[in-house]
């Protein structure tokens, strides 16, 4: 395990804690990742704060509950994961709550279907393949943990209508990196998408950015 300061059993051990402690919030996490999908396709006014708000939500729940209260006990290193988990949350709150940036919507475009692809990987195929190379509930990263939450972020990014500051994707691209070493640390396969979502999900927004025009909103 190098220098980690903790074995594969604990790492296991702390998902079991998490998942038995917040059960049945696993249910809410996914609903609201739901909610998402529906606004994406059903585009209002709010559209764009309410997903905002929810991917807000996602990653404070992430960085507070997770990394603070449970990854700490074993990983001093969690509370600066906590602390930069926490600091996206924020970001989504300010820049598509309060400023109210971003916009989603569905056009069908080429980088909507890589963005669907993410979606679908991270509420679908993850635990799936979770499922297949032997991690089972509770003891398997479900949805709301740091690495299927991020690949599911990139996804919705990936349907902005708006440009995307690049601070507002750093931490998302810094995590996949951070997180794609438990894929070879603990054998968390799955984590391998969490790479490729990072790496090119993050080229794939600043390329979207350069294409789309200045959008001003006009308040009815």
């Amino acid at each position: 395990m190098g220098d980690l300061p903790f074995t594969t059993t604990e790492f296991f051990n702390v998902m079991r804690s998490y998942n038995l402690t917040i059960w049945p919030a696993q249910i809410l996490l996914n609903l609201l990742a739901f909610t998402i999908i529906v606004y994406v396709f059903t585009t209002n006014n709010y559209s764009g704060k309410i997903i905002s708000l929810i991917l807000s939500f996602l990653w404070i729940w992430t960085g507070g509950i997770y990394h603070l209260i449970f990854f700490t006990e074993i990983n001093p290193a969690a509370f600066g994961f906590g602390i930069i988990f926490l600091i996206q949350g924020l970001l989504f709150l300010i820049w598509g709550v309060f400023r109210d940036e971003l916009i989603f919507s569905y056009k069908g475009k080429l980088i909507e279907l890589l963005g669907g692809l993410f979606i679908f990987y991270s509420l679908v195929v993850y635990p799936l393949l979770s499922s297949a190379f032997g991690h089972h509930y509770p003891d398997n990263p479900t949805f709301g943990l740091p690495c299927p939450g991020t690949i599911f972020t990139f996804g919705v990014l990936l349907f902005a209508k708006t440009k995307i500051p690049w601070y507002l994707i750093l931490i998302p691209l810094i995590w996949s990196i951070i997180g794609f070493s438990a894929a070879i640390n603990f054998g968390v396969y799955e984590d391998a998408g969490l790479l490729f979502a990072g790496v090119s999900g993050f080229i794939a927004i600043l390329t979207n950015n350069k294409s789309l025009k200045a959008v001003i909103k006009i308040s009815s």
